[in-house]
């Protein structure tokens, strides 16, 4: 009996399914960058900064989220959970040392050195992101994109699970959120950081998949639903704090309900499956590494004949066209061996097969992908990281709640722009970048919103850029692996995160910061507040802060405006990208559908 038990909890503690849960837990606290839009205010009141220096700190946070080199350099040197100790004592240290400046607990420090310790604070979030997706894809070999999706989205949902349970503890201040973002994701993480690797055997496609995501899909839109609700009822009605914990209470139920998935897994298997399992992965591993051979093999067949087939081949249906292509295969081989024609060497892959990133950086589309991101998700961050400010300037009072909510509706964007591409691509073959086109038209209307400032404004921009937002990152990865391979992928996905940065620190560390301060002093001319006070150095700093604030939805107006009419010309970009893959979507999917 103790024996059976035993080789029980060795196989719940063993089961991928549990790597899974654990790193979907991490990741449900991984995305602090998203909560910035609460913490930047208390920043700008406690050490007395403007705008413009505000914008800073937000590019180096972004900075911080994108730049993962190190993390995935580390990742392939460190066990997995060394990885995640590192991100944890960054993210302790970063924000730890802010929260301590903030509060008189440390000495202020200069303006670069606060950047450095938000970079330094959520570089960590890149950690946590490359152990829980380098554990998970090799635990799931198979189901790779639900797995992604799902993380990603946890990340996605973290600023709105933070938020509440910071409303729960209900602390005296504000810039105890702070003190939050620094400890809580590090504790969750050094707990859970051991459970976070590649497990052994019965890596295939299991009968009980299926369900079992299916099970986790439930429990994250029921996640984002519930949120959204908690978040609304908080916001329109005066909620007691006995109830707020009692809200909490079943949002932790909530993220914990997914462990039933392992035990019940554990409880159900027999003893015999691990070791039969085990014997399992050596030919089919060898069976894949045929076949994909194969297949590489026939793709660069197929490329060294893309130069000489005429035109309307594309045209015809996909048996005739594969029957013309194999005939001028025959006739190419058959030249070639006779000495009659040379076979020209490729200068490089063709789209849709394994390129370095070296390569990619030479090609248009590779480039029409960064700049339609770099438009489209510079400006929905841009938003994200002065969502504070946004909302203050419309007369809110509590921003939480629209940083809860862009957390939210960036999660379901995630969810719903892989899904929705997935069905493009798979039962129309047309190319995925229309989704982001789709996305980036989205968020020039909400954009829109944002400049008019109506009534209900904050509100219904919140969901449009939330979800355009959260669509990107869904779509782009996807969209570069099929067009520039997998071999790479890492090194290309790592260079495409950093036009977000990049979009951020045009959008909101240029334009965004030099308007708001603008019409912060044209505000206080009118209301006959002196731009200069003699006295000390001090004071003048004193009234220079309390000239910079600003009220209304001019505030804003210009800003959004200009990121409007950038998000079409990111659509604009992503529609070229459109026309110019139509062959390639045509061939990876065309011969499926038909």
């Amino acid at each position: 009996m103790m024996g059976r038990l035993k080789e029980r909890f060795q196989g719940f503690v063993n089961n991928r399914w549990l790597v899974f849960v654990a790193a979907m837990w991490i990741q449900s606290c991984a995305g602090v960058g998203y909560i910035f839009g609460s913490i930047s205010p208390v920043i700008k009141s406690s050490l007395n900064y403007n705008q413009r220096q505000l914008s800073r700190l937000g590019v180096a946070k972004d900075l911080g989220d994108s730049v993962g080199f190190l993390a995935g350099s580390l990742s392939e040197i460190l066990p997995l959970w060394g990885a995640l100790l590192v991100g944890a004592l960054q993210n302790l240290i970063g924000y730890g040392w802010v929260w301590l400046i903030v509060t008189g607990r440390a000495p202020v420090l200069p303006l670069w050195a606060m950047c450095v310790l938000i970079f330094v604070g959520n570089n960590g979030e890149t950690y946590f992101n490359t152990a829980a997706l380098v554990s998970c894809v090799q635990n799931f070999p198979k189901s790779r994109g639900p797995v992604v999706g799902i993380l990603k989205g946890f990340a996605g949902l973290s600023g709105a699970i933070l938020t509440q349970i910071y409303t729960m503890i209900n602390f005296p201040d504000h810039s105890s959120l702070i003190f939050m973002v620094a400890v809580g994701p590090a504790m969750v993480v050094i707990a859970l950081m051991f459970m976070i690797r590649p497990v052994g055997g019965h890596r295939q496609v299991r009968p009980s998949d299926g369900l079992s995501f299916t099970f986790i899909y439930s429990v994250c839109l029921l996640l984002a639903a519930y949120l959204m609700g908690v978040m609304l009822l908080e916001d329109l009605v005066s909620v007691s704090h006995t109830l707020v914990i009692i809200f909490t209470v079943i949002l932790f139920i909530l993220l914990v309900i997914p462990i039933v998935i392992p035990i019940i897994l554990s409880v159900r298997q027999e003893p015999r499956d691990p070791a039969e399992e085990v014997l399992l992965p050596k030919p089919e591993q060898q069976q894949a590494g045929k076949s994909e051979q194969d297949a590489h093999e026939q793709e660069v067949i197929f490329s060294e004949v893309e130069d000489e087939k005429p035109k309307e081949v594309d045209l015809l249906p996909a048996s005739e066209r594969q029957k013309r292509i194999a005939q001028l295969q025959a006739k190419l081989f058959q030249a070639a061996a006779e000495g009659a024609v040379r076979v020209k060497r490729r200068r490089g892959p063709h789209r849709g097969e394994d390129f370095t990133l070296m390569q990619a950086l030479i090609k248009a589309d590779f480039w029409l992908i960064f700049f339609s991101l770099l438009l489209g998700s510079g400006s929905g961050l841009t938003v994200i990281d002065n969502l504070g400010q946004m909302s203050q300037s419309l007369g809110y009072d509590n921003t939480h709640i629209f940083v809860s909510m862009i957390s939210i509706w960036n999660f379901l964007g995630r969810v719903g722009g892989g899904y929705f591409s997935e069905i493009i691509v798979r039962d129309h073959a047309y190319p995925r970048p229309i989704s982001i086109a789709v996305a980036q038209l989205v968020m020039a209307v909400g954009h829109v919103f944002f400049a008019m400032g109506w009534p209900g404004a904050m509100h219904i921009g919140t969901l449009l850029i939330g979800l355009g937002y959260g669509a990107h990152w869904a779509i782009v990865p996807a969209a570069a692996s099929e067009l520039f391979g997998l071999k790479k992928f890492g090194a290309l996905y790592n260079f495409l995160t950093l036009a977000n940065p990049a979009g951020s620190l045009v959008f909101s560390g240029v334009i965004a910061s030099s308007i708001y301060d603008r019409e912060a002093e044209k505000q206080a001319h009118q209301h006959h507040i002196p731009s200069q006070i003699s006295g000390s150095f001090f004071s003048a700093m004193f009234a220079q802060d309390e000239s910079l604030k600003c009220e209304g939805s001019i505030c804003f107006f210009l800003t959004s405006m200009i990121m409007s009419g950038f998000c079409v010309i990111a659509a604009v970009l992503s529609l070229i990208l459109v026309y110019r893959t139509k062959p390639v979507y045509a061939n990876l999917y065309g011969k499926s559908r038909s």
